[in-house]
């Protein structure tokens, strides 16, 4: 779910758009479950994955982008500048 990179952690992500609110609901299928009440129209999910990790995260927007999985569901999210045992604590507590 969370790897270490050379320059900061990835993250494996499943994500429900149009939920009530944004939030990190758990773990399904070794990946991290993300709701988002943004629509997966023209990027607006994309976006508010990308601010919601900023948020949750402390790191700005242009520290995190989407890798693999634009279009789908299932994403793996980079983030530079933070290890593994941080990113899984903010995530998790």
């Amino acid at each position: 779910m969370i790897h270490s990179t050379s320059v900061g952690v990835e993250i494996d992500v499943r994500v429900i758009p149009r939920a009530a609110k944004s939030s990190v609901a758990g773990e399904r299928n070794g990946r991290l479950l993300v709701r988002l009440s943004a629509p997966p129209v023209e990027g607006a999910a994309n976006q508010a994955l990308i601010e919601l990790f900023s948020e949750i995260l402390g790191r700005p927007r242009r520290a995190i982008r989407i890798v693999a999985g634009e279009k789908s569901r299932s994403k793996r999210i980079a983030v530079d500048g933070l290890t593994a045992a941080e990113a899984r604590s903010r995530l998790t507590g």
